[in-house]
């Protein structure tokens, strides 16, 4: 068993002991080891039982379930749990504002063990008059139901990523493959995924496609042939590989890359250059070939510049590629500051001294620490004037310690409140190097309410940046409904930058949002958001979402250089 799937079985019974209502301390052992054995970078199969051992969270008698997992592929504790706690519930904790303890409610006062029942219940109106419940707590449930089955069968790009790379080492490791990538769109960094496709060169096709359909991990096999196969995983994914022989591996990998849009685009204007384009390559008039070993190829021989994977949606990506008017998109080496994380003083896991060691071994030149304020939801120890005095007293002595390797300023993520009002005042946010605010709730207000609430955060001249402006929750909610070009006016005018959150929950904005930011002239910033120290990493989701918005490094200020992004802070306080 992989350490994904380890760490999935400690979760879910973490999930089912909640929902059975266990004790606490139980319950977050386990989340504990999950999260431990998740982020690990060594298989836990091939580590000792002394190294298991020392992995945090791990103790005596979780190390001897992984032991029971790994020897026989299964957990009688767990078999035993799912007998006395319907297993069906699990899938009511993905609707929005459901946890544990509202799934025990559900189950426990009205006999609800799935989402057929509880979507039936609430049709109804027979969850309303439950302890807790009311006609509001039940419309949210109704359309956080609603939106569940829309991404039902799609999953977010960092589960999907994760599996996609366990499957890229395995397709690697078949004989006779000479190259294998990702293509689709994970490949083009869509929020949400549905299927997982990987390309392939070889001149042995029945020998790979035989190796490939023999894998460990496979549910069925969907189809199989001499260029394609397609499968499902144990995972529920759909996984296609494709091969051509190397020659023609560029116009392979172009073709399942691109979405059906941008290929269906593309085909048409090789059409007017009596070209035919198809994952072979090309074929003239007299049935003359041209292959394309590398991807690039393709566009060269249309005479186009090459259009990154990101952009290849059919959203103008071609027709400025003709006139060679495409943007250079940021990267992630662009990046020089993380300018959103936070620590152990509010909900972070990790310390001030391990967030900056890893933003050091990252090569960033600045570093925010931007713990939340008081008045945030679910957070029980946001941060106040004194215990704002007290960090700033601990940052500048680490800054001493570390020297000039990494600057860290002092921010705060302060809550914007109902009538858009903050939850700290101004003479407390004069002190801090960098302001981001943001709003985490109320947002089932009424569209022209949320708009005006963050307008007044943005006009308040001590506000630097504002965090996941549409608080998405990917993939249970698009978040508040906002009239966005004034949002984007009054961000344009105030020069306050908007975030482009990396978390993979949130991915706020999305491309669109963040593509028509930049064209109103704002300012953009990418920040991980990371509450624990290797969280650092979501970095390149936020880079997937600017990509494909036609973001390009000028405009988003983690790029500026230190020099650069501290004066236009200090002219924003003038």
């Amino acid at each position: 068993m992989i350490n994904l799937e380890i760490a999935n079985t400690f979760e879910r019974i973490a999930n089912l002991l909640e929902i059975k209502g266990e004790l606490v301390y139980k319950v977050l052992a386990y989340r504990r080891a999950a999260e431990s054995i998740r982020v690990l970078t060594t298989e836990i199969s091939s580590m000792s039982s002394k190294e298991i051992m020392n992995i945090p969270g791990v103790g005596k008698a979780i190390a001897k379930k992984i032991n029971e997992l790994l020897t026989t592929g299964r957990l009688e504790f767990l078999q035993k749990l799912e007998r006395e706690v319907p297993s069906s519930l699990i899938e009511l904790l993905q609707i929005q504002d459901v946890g544990p303890k509202k799934v025990a409610l559900f189950w426990k006062h009205a006999n609800i063990t799935s989402l057929a029942e509880l979507e039936i219940a609430a049709l109804a109106g027979h969850l309303r008059n439950l302890p807790g419940m009311g006609e509001k707590s039940e419309a949210r449930i109704l359309a956080g139901i609603q939106v569940l089955k829309q991404h039902k069968q799609r999953l977010p790009i960092h589960k999907a990523l994760k599996i996609a790379e366990i499957w890229m080492e395995k397709i690697r490791k078949i004989q006779h493959l000479e190259r294998a990538e990702i293509a689709g769109s994970l490949r083009r960094w869509k929020t949400t995924i549905g299927d997982l496709d990987f390309v392939g060169s070889t001149r042995s096709p029945d020998q790979v496609m035989q190796f490939f359909s023999s894998q460990d991990g496979i549910k069925r096999i969907l189809s199989q042939g001499e260029n394609k196969t397609s499968v499902e995983c144990e995972e529920g994914l759909n996984i296609q590989l494709w091969l051509q022989p190397p020659e023609r591996f560029g116009s392979l990998w172009q073709f399942v890359t691109g979405s059906k849009e941008h290929n269906v685009r593309l085909r048409e204007y090789a059409q007017r250059h009596n070209l035919s384009l198809s994952e072979r390559g090309f074929i003239d008039q007299n049935l003359k070939e041209t292959l394309c070993f590398n991807e690039q190829d393709v566009y060269e021989t249309l005479g186009l510049q090459y259009i990154p994977p990101e952009l290849r949606e059919d959203r103008g990506e071609v027709q400025s590629a003709i006139s060679h008017n495409l943007p250079q998109l940021i990267s992630i080496e662009d990046i020089q500051s993380d300018l959103h994380v936070h620590t152990d003083w509010s909900d972070g896991k990790s310390t001030l001294e391990e967030m900056t060691q890893e933003a050091i071994k990252r090569g960033l030149r600045i570093l925010a620490i931007a713990d939340h304020s008081i008045g945030s939801p679910d957070i029980d120890n946001g941060m106040d004037e004194k215990r704002l005095q007290e960090q700033r007293r601990l940052i500048k002595q680490l800054q001493i310690h570390i020297g000039h390797s990494l600057l860290i300023l002092q921010g705060v993520e302060v809550e914007i409140l109902l009538d858009g009002s903050l939850a700290l005042p101004n003479d407390v946010l004069s002190k801090l190097d960098l302001v981001i605010a943001s709003m985490h709730d109320h947002h089932d207000q009424p569209r022209s309410v949320n708009t005006e609430r963050l307008i007044k955060a943005i006009s308040n001249p001590l506000v630097d940046i504002i965090a996941h402006p549409g608080g998405r929750e990917v993939p249970r909610t698009e978040g508040a409904e906002l009239e966005w070009e004034p949002i984007f006016h009054a961000a344009h005018k105030h020069q306050v930058a908007l975030e482009i959150n990396s978390n993979p929950f949130h991915l706020d904005m999305d491309e669109i949002r963040s593509h028509q930011a930049v064209n109103t002239g704002c300012l953009l910033s990418i920040n991980t958001d990371a509450h624990v120290s290797y969280r650092m990493d979501n970095l390149k989701f936020g880079i997937g979402i600017a990509r494909r918005g036609w973001v390009s490094s000028q405009k988003v200020i983690n790029t500026w250089s230190k020099a650069k992004l501290l004066d236009w802070l200090k002219n924003r306080k003038k």
